[in-house]
Formats: structure tokens, sequence, C-alpha cells
């Protein structure tokens, strides 16, 4: 409907002190990459906070999947197709 406002997000602030230097470098990194340095700041923190938690993650399963899982790990692997593929596909490094 016209005139009705949808209600706003709850927001918090997150205050920063800085190097001169290092505010410089985030300010022409977020302006390269089309951003503010709010949005830059957020996203890149963002990101560093799920990496990190997802690194810290535990999955629990019973012992038969876990032992079929360490199978898994320890078989050498099968060729296959797509491996001979790239193993004889030149390194874009090398070209």
């Amino acid at each position: 409907m016209p005139g009705v406002q949808q209600p706003r997000e709850k927001r918090d602030t997150l205050n920063l002190r800085i190097k001169p230097e290092l505010r410089v470098l985030i300010d022409r990194a977020a302006g390269v990459s089309g951003r503010n340095r709010t949005d830059f700041v957020l996203s890149a923190a963002r990101r560093a906070a799920e990496e990190t938690l997802l690194d810290r993650t535990i999955f629990a399963v019973d012992a038969r999947t876990y032992a079929r899982f360490l199978a898994r790990l320890d078989a050498p692997p099968q060729p296959n197709t797509r491996l001979r593929r790239s193993l004889k596909t030149i390194a874009p490094w090398e070209k």
C-alpha cells in the first residue's frame, strides 16, 4: 500500500579505532570495489567470522559412519576420466 512504511530493522553500531594509513587502505579498497567503507568492512568482517566458525564446526556421527569416513580418506584416489584429463592439462602458469 502506498504510504505504509515498513518497520526498520534494528541496527547497532560498531566503533573502531584505526591508524590513518589503515583507513586510507580500506577506503581505497572499498572505492575500487564500488562500495562504501561500511559495506566493505562489514562484508570482510562477516566473511572472516563465517570462515572462523566453519573451521571450528564439529560433526557428530556414529562410529560406523566415522569408520567409513576414515576409510575414504585413507583410500588412494581412483583414476577416472576427469582426473586423467586434469593431469594431462597444462597449467595456466606453464603456458
